[in-house]
Order: structure tokens, then sequence, then C-alpha cells
């Protein structure tokens, strides 16, 4: 069906000008339309709030409302979206590997992909696939961008520290830039059991960018549940490893980890610090992985745990495909998804009145409270044990912690600013 003849547009400002018609009679008001120009995911913003309109459609729409409002400050207009039609030109290098070619890079323009966690790993997986041509990308994050990012997070700039922007919405402004032929939906929200299926129910390939164990068992599960591949990833210092999960095909997460490290006794970047190299190189093979998953080249997927460490020049392939059948796995044997269900994980509660958040966890939980003091002293804090709690202050927060892995954090009631500051200290 063709888009209806466009009206003349008389006034230049959207809050007083008529309507677009947009198919069979419908009218929509060029003032409706503005907003969708100044969000971020126009076109899927506006698909889905006039699901009978045709792609098409829609972008001939919008280049009309954006030509009406041209004369608006350019911060204010969103990047350009592209024809789907667009030439496929710019991917023309990676079209002549074999392995992808013209039908591999349709497949990836038709693909959607789901990236839980926008630091360090997250960035570099959402660079490369956004300049591959992924058709819609959705990255998810729940923080906020520091300064001490910028060494390794490579999608962040001093300007985006400037402008309070949240990870995701930053990365996905960067990432229009780079691609506008893509869709790139920036989703600013914290993954627990109640949100994930909603966040990766429509993925093609679900990536691992995020900081902690929590919710990795999360997307095993929820990757486990739905019948989708995803791909695992860590780095800290200057090792880290990965491992592609297919359900049914190879061992899940839980065969290799059953269950998650206890507080305090998994490193962090704030402890154990990290470098830029072993982020690059772990999460350049993540995105490979999917890489070949999208182009519909299951054979070629890395099928071992890889461990990598670019100081001591390591390289490791640990044999796990037997687990599949050897493990007793309660997640991918069993279909027990505990996680998902909420049974494991931290739980936070915010104090009435205390400028304060509590964190415990619904498993039982032993807590090396001499270890972690070892290394939060080695931060500058101050430290005080005794064998009932261990208490210091980064940051201007003020941390209780007791051995059974319970915190109190004071000096916010942002409950996901005490889950964060509970990862980057404490551990998951």
């Amino acid at each position: 069906m063709a888009v209806a003849a466009q009206p003349r547009l008389i006034h230049s400002d959207p809050d007083v000008l008529g309507s677009v018609p947009v198919f069979a009679g419908t009218q929509v008001p060029v003032s409706s339309l503005w907003d969708y120009i100044k969000s971020g995911d126009t076109l899927a913003a506006f698909l889905e709030h006039f699901p009978t309109v045709r792609r098409e459609q829609a972008l001939a729409v919008l280049e009309l409302a954006r030509e009406t409002v041209a004369g608006a400050p350019p911060e204010q207009v969103a990047a350009p979206v592209a024809s789907p039609t667009q030439p496929l030109d710019r991917y023309s290098r990676q079209m002549k590997f074999p392995a992808i070619g013209a039908e591999g890079q349709e497949k990836l323009r038709a693909s959607r992909v789901t990236l839980c966690g926008c630091g360090a790993l997250g960035t570099v997986i959402a660079n490369i696939l956004a300049r591959a041509g992924v058709g819609h990308l959705r990255i998810v994050d729940r923080d906020f961008i520091e300064t001490s990012n910028l060494q390794r997070q490579v999608l962040f700039d001093e300007a985006d520290i400037a402008a309070n922007l949240p990870k995701a919405e930053a990365a996905a402004r960067k990432l229009r830039q780079i691609n506008s032929a893509i869709q790139v939906e920036p989703v600013v929200t914290d993954v627990d059991h109640t949100i994930v299926l909603e966040l990766v129910h429509d993925a093609d390939v679900i990536l691992d960018g995020s900081d902690n164990f929590e919710v990795r068992y999360l997307l095993n599960d929820a990757a486990i549940k739905l019948n989708k591949p995803w791909v695992y990833g860590g780095a800290i210092g200057s090792h880290g490893q990965t491992m592609t999960i297919v359900p049914g095909q190879t061992p899940c997460l839980r065969c290799v980890i059953e269950s998650s490290p206890q507080p305090g006794m998994a490193a962090t970047c704030e402890t154990a610090g990290v470098l830029a190299p072993i982020i690059n190189i772990i999460a350049s093979l993540q995105a490979t992985e999917a890489l070949k998953l999208l182009t519909g080249h299951p054979e070629a997927i890395n099928r071992d745990l890889i461990y990598v460490d670019v100081w001591d020049n390591e390289l490791r392939r640990f044999k796990i495909a037997k687990l599949k059948d050897t493990t007793d796995c309660p997640c991918c044997r069993h279909r027990r998804f505990d996680w998902l269900e909420g049974k494991e994980g931290a739980q936070t509660t915010s104090l009435c009145g205390r400028n304060a958040v509590q964190i415990s966890h619904k498993s039982a939980t032993s807590l090396k409270l001499v270890e972690l003091a070892r290394h939060l002293e080695g931060l500058g804090g101050q430290v005080a044990l005794n064998k009932f709690l261990l208490k210091f202050s980064l940051d201007g927060f003020d941390f209780t912690v007791f051995p059974d892995g319970r915190a109190i954090i004071k000096g916010t009631s942002d409950v996901e600013k005490a889950r964060t500051l509970y990862a980057k200290y404490i551990g998951h």
C-alpha cells in the first residue's frame, strides 16, 4: 500500500501543525511524531504505537515530520533512520569473508540481539555488532558512567560523564552515529528475575556483558527455558574466560559452574583491577560467536571454555562438552530454574528513615570477613573489623557487612545503586 499524499505544512512549530495521513485515512498529529523524533528508538517506538502501519510507510512519515521540524536545534533531532533497502556496501569487506557473504549479511540485518550489561565487555561487543550490521540491538544496563570507566569502556567519553548519561543511553547514541541503518534500543534497568524473560524473549542470541554471576545465572535460566543460545564472558585483572551455550547441544553455565561464588570470594575490578586488552580479547571472542550463530553457522561455534591471560601469555581450552551428559545439572537436565523463579539471588530492602538499603541472600552464605577486609584496605577507605561484622567507608557510603553476606549500605535509598555498590566492593 502506498503512503498517502503528503499535505502542505504551513508552520514549522510541531505544536501547532496539523496531521500527517499515514494510511487508510489515519491521521497522526505532527506534534506526536515530534515526540518519536526526539526519542532514541524512533522507528521501533512508532511501530509499537501504530502496529498496523507498515515499516516503509512509517519511514516515509517520520522523514516528512523531520523535514517539517528541520529548524529545530540539532540536539533535539534523533539520528536518521535508514531505509531497509539501504545498500550493503558498507559491509563489503565483511561480506568477502566466505562464511558470511551476502546471504549471511542479510541474516545479520534481520537478526535481533539482547546484550545484558554495557560496561567493559558490553561496549566492545555492542561496537562490533553494530558495525557488523546486526539489525536490532537491545542494550540493557542499570548503571551510569564514571571517569574510571573510560580506561576500558570504549563507547564512552568525558562528554557522556558531563551529561550524566546512563550507560545504555550513551552507548545507543554513539552506535546510531556509527550505523544509522540498524535499530538500537537502550533499556536502563536492573536485570532481575521479574524482567529478564521480557528482555530476551525476542532475541536470536543473548550476550553477557555483565559483571556479576547473578545476572549470568538469570540469563542461563532464561536461555535454557526459551531455547535460545547465549554467550558467557568474564574478565578481571589480566585474565578472562568465555563459553558458548546452545540449549540441548552444549553444557549450560550451571553444568560448568554449578553455583555462584560466595560474596567476597570473587575479585572485582575495584579490588583486583582490570587491563583493557583482556576486555577486548574476551568481548571480541563473544561477538564472533554471535556472528557465527546469527549467520547460520552453529557448527563453527566454540564448544570449549576458553581462558586467556594476557600478562602471563596463557591461552587454555578446557574440554567441557562431556559435562552435558555427565553432570546432573539442575537447570538443563532437570529444568529447574531457581534464579528465574527468584529462589536464588540477592534480596534488597530500603530501610525506612535511614537512607540505607539492606542486601541479603536467599541461600546460605558464609563470607570471609578477614579476606574481604584485606582487599578493602588496599582501596584507601576506613575499615573496622571484629568477629561479628565488617565496617568500611568508600565513595561517601558506609557499609556494614555480616558473615552471612548480608550488608547495609548507608548513604542511599536507591536499591539499584545499592546493588551496584555491593557488586563493586563486596562481590557477587
